[in-house]
């Protein structure tokens, strides 16, 4: 949690913002799971993407006060579709099938790659992806695919860290001083890296009031 005291009024405007946001109803409205089922959506939206197990579905619901709107298990590939999600009539969330998992069949894998580049690549109400990276492991080569690809289509990403209360201060040091050298290479990235956790609500503020300033 931030301390109220140490903001500055432009970023305590920002943080209720993002509160008031996410105060309200999110509801699932659509699920994806070929390329015909994308639905034709009226509002921006925010793509949270990332490697299976980096805790997609938990900080998804951190952000909306939800246990259960976005699936969390134990099992790595659970969402096999591109889940949409109303905010408050805002803005959508869409929660996207978790990449470099490698025990799906290899057909399954292919369609949803498919799929989900064909998203990132084509959807015109797409504000920004937040790229979720585990605080432990840092970059991985199938991040670096997906930050290729949205690279190439000129789609604005941000790094979002992950489970930093499980890492050591001095490795998440390292980590974020590699992750940011990596970012400042490439034109579509945003130079702001959010640390977060969903278990303990670090940063979680912070990351609402950022999705708040691409609502409509």
């Amino acid at each position: 949690m931030t301390d109220p005291k140490e903001l500055s009024e432009e970023e305590a405007a920002r943080i209720e913002e993002g509160r008031l946001l996410f105060a309200k109803e999110c509801q699932f409205v659509a699920g994806a799971a070929t390329l015909a089922m994308l639905p034709d959506l009226p509002l921006n939206e925010v793509a949270f993407s990332g490697r299976s197990n980096v805790g997609k579905s938990s900080l998804i619901n951190a952000l909306t006060n939800r246990n259960t709107l976005a699936r969390t298990s134990n099992t790595p590939g659970r969402t096999q579709q591109i889940n949409f999600f109303n905010l408050g009539e805002a803005l959508y969330l869409v929660d996207l099938p978790g990449h470099g998992y490698a025990k799906a069949s290899k057909t399954k894998i292919e369609a949803w790659t498919k799929l989900v580049n064909t998203y990132l690549r084509g959807r015109p109400k797409l504000r920004r992806v937040c790229l979720l990276i585990d605080s432990r492991h840092g970059l991985k080569e199938s991040d670096r695919e997906v930050m290729d690809m949205l690279d190439t289509a000129a789609v604005n990403y941000q790094v979002i860290l992950t489970k930093v209360d499980k890492s050591k201060q001095s490795e998440l040091k390292s980590i974020l001083e590699k992750t940011e050298k990596e970012l400042a290479k490439r034109p579509a990235a945003h130079p702001e890296i959010l640390k977060t956790s969903s278990a303990k609500g670090i940063g979680i503020e912070e990351l609402r009031a950022e999705i708040a300033s691409l609502s409509e």
